[in-house]
């Protein structure tokens, strides 16, 4: 494939998903990163779009939402690797919410076989992955349908999610920072993913490794607020998401990495959790590796303050 080939064709998938990572890139032109990475370079030269690392985004900033058909095509390996971690860190008889998405509807198919499960869900998807549970209770929102990514939103409900409480919110996102935490790109979307988070003790971020130090419009998830993050490993050239993922475990983030080695659903299982210079928050079956010193104890104080401040609201 001749190079102006390759780049109306890398131009066209950046268009239609708003974000694609060089490895996606690389698969579908068939030719390696480097190429694509020099490729990617030529047409941001152009204004044609923006690098970011790991990847390549519409130009302006801000990467705009994909509708359920890209996004479903995406890192199809990462995400079931990053599901069958997160599944890992859901006990019996919990009581869960679960936000929409493609990884946490991958997540979903996995809980199905979790017994005495309680799932919360906005998300038609994840409640059609579970629909056949026998062992697992659904429990929908209400609200307004979003036919983009199948989604209950709007007033309803947030309203429905008022008084609820469960012991952790699994959620996705359309980018990922240690600077503004989870945010996604429509401002419905946002808003009923930041009542799921109010109703939950611990938060776990479903993040592959496309979204870190991506930046979109509406904060969902504060860096703070993130007990951890489940992710996959980034390319071994990626200094840049594996900075991002330094400075989230600064921050208090517990990161639990996925191996995505295989194709489809022989994704690899294999867990790192990354060395936390910072506090750690404990989730199931952890405990602290040293105790907690007084300032550490006083910023985990004011995390606990903040989360209550924003339930109250």
């Amino acid at each position: 494939m001749f190079a102006a080939e390759r780049r109306q064709l890398i131009l066209e998938m950046v268009r239609a998903n708003g974000a694609v990572s060089l490895r996606e890139l690389a698969r579908v032109v068939q030719t390696s990163e480097v190429t694509v990475r020099r490729d990617v370079r030529a047409l941001e030269a152009e204004g044609l779009l923006d690098r970011r690392h790991g990847g390549a985004v519409l130009p302006g900033g801000f990467t705009r939402e994909s509708g359920f058909p890209q996004k479903s095509h995406l890192a199809t390996a990462e995400k079931t690797a990053i599901a069958d971690l997160a599944a890992n860190f859901v006990e019996e008889g919990e009581a869960i919410v679960v936000g929409a998405g493609t990884t946490t509807q991958e997540l979903a198919r996995r809980l199905a076989r979790v017994p005495g499960l309680t799932v919360v869900t906005n998300s038609l998807l994840v409640a059609q992955a579970l629909a056949h549970a026998n062992r697992v209770e659904v429990v929908m929102t209400g609200g307004t349908l979003r036919g983009s990514n199948y989604a209950l939103v709007g007033s309803g409900a947030e309203q429905s999610l008022q008084g609820l409480r469960v012991s952790r919110a699994f959620l996705s996102g359309s980018g990922l920072t240690a600077e503004r935490g989870l945010s996604t790109s429509n401002m419905l979307s946002a808003s009923v993913d930041r009542a799921l988070v109010q109703a939950a003790a611990e938060v776990v971020v479903l993040a592959d490794h496309t979204k870190l130090g991506t930046d979109t419009m509406f904060q969902t998830v504060p860096t703070d607020l993130i007990t951890r993050l489940v992710t996959d490993e980034p390319a071994g050239h990626d200094d840049r998401a594996a900075t991002e993922l330094q400075a989230l475990a600064d921050q208090g983030v517990q990161i639990a990495v996925a191996g995505a080695g295989g194709e489809g659903g022989s994704a690899g299982r294999q867990r790192r959790d990354v060395p936390l210079p910072g506090p750690r928050r404990q989730g199931p079956g952890l405990r602290p590796a040293v105790a907690l010193g007084a300032g550490e104890a006083a910023q985990g104080a004011e995390r606990a303050a903040r989360v209550a401040d924003l339930r109250r609201r």
